[in-house]
């Protein structure tokens, strides 16, 4: 999403259940930047957790 690469990356929780996180990145080489956030909702799906994962990048950098 313009100079910002925005990737889901949600992970198997013990309990059965999936985390969303999301990485977003920006820049190249020694002048990159990677931003990793952890949400604390659980969802019960993988795809769930990366499309909130998504939304949630996408929100922050429109902010």
């Amino acid at each position: 999403m313009g100079k910002y690469r925005i990737a889901a990356c949600p992970r198997r929780l013990s309990n059965g259940q999936f985390a969303a996180q999301v990485s977003i990145a920006s820049g190249r080489g020694s002048a990159s930047t990677d931003r990793v956030m952890r949400f604390h909702d659980e969802f019960s799906s993988l795809d769930a957790a990366a499309s909130y994962a998504i939304e949630q990048g996408i929100d922050w950098v429109r902010d």
